[in-house]
């Protein structure tokens, strides 16, 4: 059971795991019309549909290593794919459409993570994790130097980089009013001398990004997916469980996981309920709103 008091809202439920499908479990999404959940598998290379009235089902038996998920403004699924090299979208008749592979002709890394924004922008990170190896992709070389977060917009098919301030971006999310991104950069893995385990926070310029700078770090372990609430908390994974910061980067409390945390997301009727993927499950627990 986990105790948190701020302003916005009082956390004293206890942490619900509600099912262990997965070998990887990533992406987490809320369906609102559906009052369902779907979340990634990523090495198990397959998604899976939660619900309370349904329970756990196979979504999609072959996912080409699916990992972030979102909804589109129509209420679409968007998904990053490693194992295209892509972004995705499940249209309202069950047809999945790339969107966007490539970068000035070259195949993007491995898309992980994406957010969209409230003009239809796609915003996602493209880190090479999907392409190191066969475990979650398949094996091969980058063909862009760098790992950046992009900007794609669906509506003229543009595709820019937002920022390169990043060394290995992973998860991402706007603040409430959308002035800011949060990217997680967890480059410490690849760089332990020089690497960072930080959320780094970027004004938003258009279709770009502003300065970056230091928010938080993340410990144990690194900051991977993480969601943020409409009072502008931070719900962040990390090791043993999800940190949750203010949006003036302080520390105001923390969820303990008894599994890696991988992601998380707000759900539910009244959106108070907080969806985490951790390792081979998904948990969840009631934020109790003031």
């Amino acid at each position: 059971m986990s105790e948190l008091h701020n302003e916005a809202f009082t956390l004293h439920n206890p942490l619900e795991k509600l099912c262990s499908p997965a070998i990887w479990a990533e992406g987490p999404v809320w369906l609102p019309a559906e009052q369902a959940l779907v979340f990634s598998d990523v090495k198990g290379n397959r998604m899976f549909r939660w619900s309370a009235s349904d329970g756990l089902s196979l979504f999609r038996p072959w996912s080409n290593y699916a990992n972030g998920n979102a909804l589109d403004l129509e209420g679409r699924l968007v998904s990053c794919e490693h194992g295209r090299r892509g972004i995705s979208r499940t249209e309202l008749n069950g047809e999945v459409t790339m969107l966007v592979d490539k970068m000035d002709g070259k195949r993007l890394n491995s898309p992980n993570d994406l957010v969209v924004r409230s003009d239809g922008t796609l915003w996602f990170t493209d880190p090479p994790y999907g392409i190191i190896g066969d475990i979650e992709g398949y094996k091969s070389e980058s063909q862009i130097i760098g790992c950046y977060v992009y900007c794609f917009d669906p509506r003229d098919n543009t595709l820019n980089i937002a920022t390169s301030d990043v060394q290995r971006p992973n998860g991402l999310a706007f603040s409430p009013d959308e002035s800011l991104l949060y990217v997680a950069d967890m480059s410490i893995i690849d760089f332990p001398t020089l690497g960072r385990r930080e959320l780094r926070v970027f004004p938003v310029n258009g279709k770009t990004l502003g300065a970056g700078q230091f928010f938080a770090e993340v410990a144990p372990g690194i900051p991977d997916g993480f969601c943020v609430d409409p009072q502008g908390n931070i719900f962040c994974s990390c090791d043993d469980g999800v940190i949750i910061f203010n949006p003036q980067g302080q520390q105001i409390g923390k969820i303990p996981v008894p599994e890696r945390v991988s992601n998380c997301t707000l759900g539910g009727k009244q959106g108070d309920e907080l969806y985490i993927t951790a390792t081979t499950s998904l948990y969840r627990i009631l934020l109790s709103v003031k």
